[in-house]
């Protein structure tokens, strides 16, 4: 490729790629694939590369940062950054609008426009004909710190802006702009620090700020940096009247704009908007921390002037703050109704988001030693999603030496059982069968269809014997009178005895039945089965080793470690001892004879005619085969029925033969 024909071809691509970039950073709304786009990128880096008498600061590949800085130098803004007067509630708004009022005297109708207040870094960005010259940080709000190579790698910031709307582009423009990072960003980010050694960010905006102020910009194009540009403070020759006007013209520029943003007819309106956007505010994907109201009218912005260094025309509402800073007094434990057990950080009380908290989940040991939590330390505490407290990290400078280390206790603080951490799982666990805190779920399994299949024992029943003490583990469910039931709320004469039928009749389960009912960890009915049929009785189950069960086909290390803490567990002992003295008996399962499809393993998909996918499941295990609910590479047959889904289609890739309803139940014997 010669020389001319590269120029056209490199501005070609140049245009191309910033429409995209305009259509993906502004838009939300991308035309081509990650792929192409990429492509795009590349050819046009090459020919920069061969021709590097063509590059030029505006082009869309010098966004990945340049050479480190010694320091930052300053620079004067070309108008003021002012800082705004602050309102905390809707009474703050009105008096706002009284104020307006009283300077520009009564019956003067008013507009304003509103704006989220994002929680980042507000930034200023100073265009020369139409290419972005200078970028800074708002400093003390005369004079900022340049940085403007790190700007530069931000995509969603146009290098460039073009005549659009008959407006020419002035000389000079001035762009008032708050650099953030979304929440999800936020998240990635600090989980790819933590993975590699780095401490993480305290929130989003300190992510911003960080990030902005590195002396390398290549550090900074690594950062998922993004803006919302929401004014101008210099434009020569202002065409604009109003504020509204200016944001439209910004938008068509290519500036991102803020969709949240809208006008407000009066001061009225800007009080409901509040109270809307502080509802809102917590489906936003980036975090904002208040609204602006702003007077509309440019010329009365400029009759109102500014008092200080805030201006009379505009006032930031804040909303009720997400984040302060408490003492964690103690690290207690609490027990879930699964047996989990969750460390509790218990806090000198501080209000938060409008509410006073005391107490935030700590999640498990492995986040405690990863922010290093102790009890006594000083912590930023927050509302996610405004509503469950966290702690959100520790301020190791206020630390004194009195402060303790926390370790998950060896025994279950409810019932003394052993606490155990499963291998490959963060959370600590009780098993016991008797734990209080689980013995209502406990009772409600055990009595399950697919359990003990105990008719009666609903959720209201299993609550009060349990809060009553008539119950204290699933074996106390045999030894029921009619004494102790007509007692209890809601319980006739024949109720009692159709309830203590049901208890009588289920005495004698499949052994399959009575393992599921034990709610082992990670044993639903098909394993339940499984081991049924490898075991042949519960004695036999109960003193099988770890490596006995891992020989058995899809049980794998987690199922048996699993099985075999729970019957490793002396109070589990004492509960299985107490169903024997109660006279439970289960009825061995005996092996599925010998078919076709004995060990083979099968996926429904789609609608079948002739049989539900209940009937075609306890077709393929009463014949020995099994049913799972994902296509795998160890899948055998796909049953695909009417309208079949994404199942299919991965079978269909992955070479798994895949049948019909009629050659399924030629293939188990029914037609």
């Amino acid at each position: 490729m010669d020389k001319s024909t590269a120029i056209q071809r490199i501005e070609a691509l140049r245009n191309e790629i910033n429409h995209h970039n305009q259509r993906y950073y502004q838009f939300d709304d991308p035309q081509i694939s990650d792929a192409q786009y990429d492509r795009l990128m590349n050819e046009l880096a090459a020919l920069e590369q061969r021709f590097p008498e063509l590059l030029t600061s505006e082009s869309p590949t010098q966004r990945v940062g340049a050479a480190p800085l010694e320091k930052f130098n300053t620079v004067a803004h070309l108008t003021p950054m002012l800082s705004l007067a602050n309102a905390f509630s809707g009474d703050d708004i009105f008096d706002f609008g009284n104020r307006i009022e009283r300077l520009l005297g009564k019956g003067k109708q008013i507009s304003f426009v509103v704006e989220p207040k994002l929680d980042g870094v507000a930034v200023n960005l100073i265009y020369e004909k139409g290419n972005l010259t200078l970028g800074s940080t708002r400093g003390d709000g005369m004079v900022g710190e340049d940085i403007t190579l790190n700007l530069r790698t931000i995509h969603s910031i146009p290098l460039t802006i073009k005549a659009c709307n008959n407006l020419t582009i002035p000389d000079t423009l001035e762009i008032r702009g708050e650099v953030y990072i979304d929440i999800e960003a936020f998240k990635h980010l600090n989980k790819r620090r933590t993975n590699e050694g780095h401490p993480p960010f305290a929130n989003p905006r300190n992510a911003a700020a960080g990030s902005l102020r590195q002396l390398d910009s290549k550090v900074t194009a690594k950062r998922p940096l993004n803006i919302f540009c929401y004014g101008i403070g210099f434009i020569s020759g202002n065409p604009f009247r109003t504020h509204w006007e200016a944001l439209q013209q910004l938008s068509r520029w290519g500036f991102r704009i803020n969709p949240l943003i809208r006008q407000a007819s009066d001061i009225n309106d800007c009080v409901r908007c509040y109270h809307e956007m502080m509802e809102h505010r917590k489906n936003l994907p980036y975090e904002i921390d208040g609204m602006v109201i702003k007077v509309d009218s440019l010329e009365i912005q400029n009759r109102l002037g500014a008092v200080s260094r805030s201006p009379r025309w505009a006032i930031a509402c804040k909303f009720p703050a997400t984040q302060e800073t408490t003492v964690i007094e103690d690290i207690i434990v609490q027990v879930g109704r699964t047996g989990v057990l969750t460390p509790v950080a218990v806090m000198k009380p501080v209000r938060v988001g409008g509410v006073i908290v005391s107490r935030a989940t700590l999640h498990n040991q492995d986040e405690i030693d990863k922010k290093d939590i102790r009890i006594g330390d000083t912590v930023i505490v927050q509302r996610a999603g405004d509503v469950i407290p966290e702690v959100v990290k520790v301020v190791a400078s206020q630390r004194d030496g009195s402060e303790k280390a926390f370790h998950m206790p060896d025994t279950c603080p409810e019932c003394g059982s052993e606490v155990i951490r499963l291998k490959g799982e963060a959370a600590h666990r009780c098993l016991g069968l008797s734990c209080p805190a689980q013995l209502k779920e406990h009772i409600k399994h055990f009595a399950s269809k697919g359990g003990m299949d105990i008719e009666g024992l609903g959720d209201k029943l299993v609550s009060q014997l349990v809060d009553n003490g008539v119950i204290k583990d699933p074996a106390d469910i045999f030894p029921l009178t009619r004494e102790k039931l007509l007692p209890l709320e809601r319980l006739a004469e024949k109720s009692v005895s159709n309830i203590l039928s049901s208890i009588q009749h289920s005495k004698n389960p499949p052994l399959r039945k009575l393992i599921f009912a034990l709610g082992i960890r990670h044993v639903g009915e098909r394993t339940a089965k499984i081991l049924a049929e490898t075991f042949g009785s519960l004695e036999a189950l109960s003193q099988a080793k770890e490596d006995e069960l891992m020989a058995i086909r899809d049980i794998g290390p987690e199922v048996s470690g699993s099985i075999f803490q729970f019957f490793c567990n002396e109070d589990n002992r004492k509960v299985l001892k107490k169903l024997a003295a109660a006279g439970v008996r289960a009825i061995e399962d005996k092996k599925s004879s010998p078919s076709p499809i004995s060990g083979k393993s099968f996926v429904f998909t789609g609608r079948l005619q002739t049989l539900n996918r209940q009937e075609g499941k306890s077709l393929v295990e009463s014949l020995g085969g099994y049913v799972h609910e994902s296509v795998s590479k160890n899948t055998d047959y796909v049953v695909a029925g009417d309208d079949p889904g994404a199942k299919f289609d991965k079978a269909t890739s992955l070479g798994i033969q895949i049948i019909d309803e009629a050659a399924f139940l030629k293939l188990v014997g029914k037609k």
